[in-house]
């Protein structure tokens, strides 16, 4: 029996579908009614929901064939747009790379997976069949970051459409006008594939106030964070099923069996993409002391600037951190050569990361700076760098690297740091799909435990159970 809320949204679902359906046989011929419900931008968040119910419950009608259709169109339309893309973020963010930019467009259109992922569960025996089906929530509410305004809602829509969800997308202020044509892109792919409009949606406005009305609209029945904890904080207290993709702050282990050529070049690959912007990057390296002269070398042949003078790392430290001990965001996603200019060093584009020592409780090793520094913890051995390396982390649960030729190493490694990805022998971006096997993810739930978010994530488990028949492996 459903309660008299329930009632009510079910009413007034029903009632926003004969709305649309009697205006739409009315008006077969009107242009303007198509372009209106085409549209996927939104002047409020109680129009752009309604047009998400109203799509989702059109999408559910779709078949799997036909949801693999809007998938490929999406990573088509987007393939073909991946320069711009990448050029409008850099620009209006100020952040990261271009030709980075571009590998991760890529690699999100490449390695998202569709609904092959939503794969159902068959369980037989003496008592029948049980089924178990993976069921869409219905419409879902992703708030997005800055850091990646294009690729986390192609990622998002993509695994949504595998999963049977639509999605109201709440873009973040500084990057939602990639945001905007992501979305714009998507739905125009999805339409040109056949598929309902609306499937997407967004508000005109990138606002808190828009994202806190999402949250607690009673027709969103999921709710995914990618960003800081302030965001991630919020949908876990909204009473709804949230999923928190959150901050890291992500140790390398550099022990002394360890490739260290490779090593070095891994670290500072890793660090520098995207000028470590991405939650997963090398955020600070710890190495074991008989081997650390050796790496700080290598690096410095791949492309890292090492500051040696103490007054200089003390300069260093200040610009990017504000009085107050937290994060100049001015330097966020900065290119090393103008961090470094800002402290009266010149170098050319050559240089991708700065890296210096400090003490395991410096402030730029224990709080996460998304910027290409990387600061140097020497340990005696690697029993103490696994321990410096755990309260590094934080418990943030999200990523952590090792180089290591030695098993027992890595394993001990593993089962003290408990992170959501631990890469081995790799730079951190191997560890969602880029380098490494497996699928890519643009929103790492560590908060909320459901790892690497794919259309599975999405999804809510329907069991059918068929008592006595179908159990063809039982005797009569």
């Amino acid at each position: 029996m459903c309660s008299s809320i329930e009632r009510d949204e079910l009413d007034y679902i029903k009632k926003i579908v004969e709305q649309i359906s009697i205006q739409m046989s009315n008006n077969e011929n009107d242009s303007n009614v198509s372009k209106v419900l085409n549209n996927c931008f939104f002047d409020c968040v109680n129009d752009a929901v309604d047009a998400a119910v109203i799509a989702q419950v059109e999408l559910s009608k779709c078949s799997l064939k036909e949801k693999e259709k809007m998938i490929t169109a999406i990573r088509e339309k987007i393939r073909v747009n991946v320069d711009n893309l990448s050029q409008m973020e850099l620009e209006e963010t100020g952040m990261g790379r271009f030709e980075d930019k571009v590998e991760k467009h890529l690699l999100t259109i490449e390695k998202t997976p569709g609904t092959e992922d939503v794969k159902p569960e068959v369980y037989t025996g003496d008592d029948g069949l049980t089924l178990i089906e993976r069921r869409p929530f219905g419409v879902a509410g992703c708030v997005l970051p800055s850091t990646a305004p294009s690729c986390t809602p192609i990622h998002n829509a993509i695994c949504m459409i595998a999963a049977g969800n639509s999605v109201i997308f709440s873009p973040h202020p500084g990057g939602k006008n990639t945001s905007f044509e992501a979305i714009r892109l998507i739905n125009e792919a999805i339409i040109e594939a056949g598929g309902p409009p609306n499937v997407v949606v967004v508000t005109k406005d990138a606002t808190i106030q828009m994202a806190n009305e999402i949250m607690k609209h009673p027709l969103i029945d999921l709710l995914v964070a990618t960003g800081g904890p302030g965001v991630v904080n919020s949908i876990l207290s909204s009473g709804k099923k949230g999923i928190g993709a959150g901050p890291g702050n992500p140790p390398v282990l550099v022990d002394e069996t360890a490739d260290i050529l490779k090593a070095a070049k891994d670290i500072i690959d890793g660090n520098g993409f995207e000028n470590c912007i991405q939650c997963i990057g090398e955020k600070e390296c710890i190495v074991v002391d008989c081997v650390a002269d050796l790496l700080i070398s290598e690096m410095q042949q791949n492309g890292a600037f090492l500051i040696r003078d103490k007054n200089k790392i003390e300069d260093l430290t200040n610009i990017v951190t504000l009085e107050n001990g937290t994060v100049n965001k001015v330097y966020i996603g900065k290119d090393a050569k103008i961090i470094l200019r800002d402290i009266g060093i010149n170098v050319g584009d050559e240089i991708k990361s700065i890296i210096y020592e400090v003490p395991a409780d410096h402030i730029t090793v224990v709080e996460e700076y998304l910027m290409p520094l990387l600061p140097i913890v020497r340990v005696r051995n690697v029993d103490e760098g696994i321990e410096k390396a755990v309260k590094i982390e934080g418990r943030r649960r999200h990523s952590a690297m090792i180089h290591s030729r030695d098993v027992r190493n890595m394993t001990k490694f593993a089962k003290a740091i408990q992170t959501t990805i631990l890469v081995k022998n790799g730079p951190s971006y191997s560890g969602v799909g880029l380098g490494g096997e497996g699928f890519v993810t643009m929103s790492i739930a560590g908060p909320t435990g459901e790892g690497l978010t794919r259309p599975r994530t999405f999804t809510r488990e329907q069991r059918c159970t068929l008592c006595g028949d179908l159990n063809l492996r039982s005797g009569l």
